[in-house]
């Protein structure tokens, strides 16, 4: 389990990027480099980080599924994930 203050902050620069993404996509069309310099750091996108929908791991993230590796694993073998199973050849 991730520690909840990286959760939560992550959650925080979540919000700030919706919150300026509209003001930020017309300063980039303008060509208005000294207005993006202006908003918050967090506000950028690239500031997030992908984090497990259950434990909040941020390494072994797999995108398609929105959960680490550890937890993909686990949910597979359960039989959570449908049309997923263990390779054989």
């Amino acid at each position: 389990m991730a520690r909840k203050g990286l959760v939560a902050k992550n959650k925080q620069r979540q919000q700030l990027v919706d919150k300026y993404a509209e003001k930020r996509r017309t300063l980039k069309a303008a060509g208005d480099y000294h207005g993006l310099q202006n908003l918050p750091r967090d506000a950028s996108p690239t500031q997030l980080k992908n984090r497990c929908r259950v434990t909040g791991r941020g390494r072994g993230y797999l995108r398609d599924f929105d959960v680490s590796r550890i937890v993909f694993r686990e949910m597979a073998n359960a039989g959570y994930l449908p049309g997923v199973r263990k390779a054989s050849w």
